[in-house]
């Protein structure tokens, strides 16, 4: 495996960065299509609620358009549930998988959507490849942001024969954690916890993806080297439901504009901040996956400089 790459290309994913690099933002004229369509595939029978999470946080993040594509058998509940939203009930197997019919329905979306992240609440891993794979050529072609989040991330163990190894021709983000990510390389856990940047590094220039390997460390590694260290948030953000917001929040920045590396390195800091927010008010453990989405839409304003001692970025914990 290849060594960590050279200090100066590992950066501290700090306020400081965070203020020198700030989101773009609508203009006070904006209209809800200059603020970026987002779709939203994931969700099965057993896990309706994580593409009900994703898809808010999305939202919370700023997008201005919400689509989401979910199975059939709950559609209508996350139609109720998220009512800002368009919801396109898909063909499920027995597995919880979708049917591969799905691409008609989604293929036409491809030109009128900004990000497009897949993933949360989805079963079945082959299936799920199988349909990235047959969406991947109409979304390289466009100018779509790709997020691709728990059992999508499969993808890459189910590429076509004699494509291996598998490699993405156009940039996307993965959000593993360490055991993804050992699933992902054949490593195991404890070899990943115990070198999280050079798996992210080796794994980011292999897959041709911007990935953030989730923990309490977070790191953040683009195909061409750079990469970025996170610490902050606390114990409290390892809870159910919390990877589908985090995902959610990255989908809504790249629909905003944001190019990928910055979309998951702004992820990872609300997704942190909002969860220290909640702990001081709450408690470290206990408060919900879905309670972070309400703190996105505040530090956005804080970010940028819209609230009374909101001149700097993203407070963080010390070291972070």
């Amino acid at each position: 495996m290849s060594h960590l790459a050279a200090a100066p290309l590992v950066h501290q994913l700090d306020e400081r960065a965070l203020r020198a690099w700030p989101l773009p933002m609508p203009g006070s004229d904006a209209d809800k299509e200059a603020r970026g369509h987002v779709l939203v595939l994931g969700g099965s029978r057993e896990m309706p609620g994580a593409v009900i999470l994703a898809a808010t946080a999305a939202l919370r993040a700023g997008a201005g358009k919400l689509t989401i594509a979910t199975g059939k058998s709950v559609a209508q509940l996350v139609a109720l549930a998220i009512p800002e939203a368009r919801v396109l009930g898909l063909a499920e197997n027995e597995a919880g998988g979708f049917a591969l019919d799905a691409v008609a329905r989604l293929d036409p979306l491809a030109d009128r959507v900004s990000a497009v992240l897949i993933g949360p609440g989805m079963q079945d891993e082959a299936a799920t490849a199988t349909l990235v794979h047959a969406l991947l050529p109409r979304l390289d072609d466009s100018a779509t942001a790709l997020v691709l989040d728990a059992c999508a991330m499969g993808t890459l163990l189910h590429a076509a024969p004699g494509a291996t190894p598998f490699r993405f021709a156009q940039p996307v983000v993965l959000t593993p954690h360490a055991g993804e990510m050992a699933h992902l390389t054949g490593a195991t856990k404890e070899e990943v916890c115990a070198a999280p940047a050079r798996y992210a590094q080796q794994a980011a220039a292999r897959w041709n993806a911007v990935v953030a390997l989730k923990g309490a460390v977070t790191w953040i590694a683009e195909p061409g080297g750079q990469c970025w260290r996170h610490e902050g948030g606390n114990v409290g953000l390892a809870s159910s439901g919390s990877g589908d917001v985090l995902a959610g929040i990255i989908g809504g920045c790249a629909a905003r504009g944001a190019p990928l590396a910055q979309a998951t390195c702004w992820g990872v800091a609300m997704h942190a901040r909002a969860g220290e927010r909640l702990a001081a008010r709450c408690g470290t453990l206990g408060y919900l996956a879905r309670e972070l989405c309400n703190e996105i839409p505040a530090l956005l304003d804080i970010a940028a400089g819209r609230r009374a001692g909101g001149a700097t970025a993203i407070r963080h914990a010390p070291g972070g």
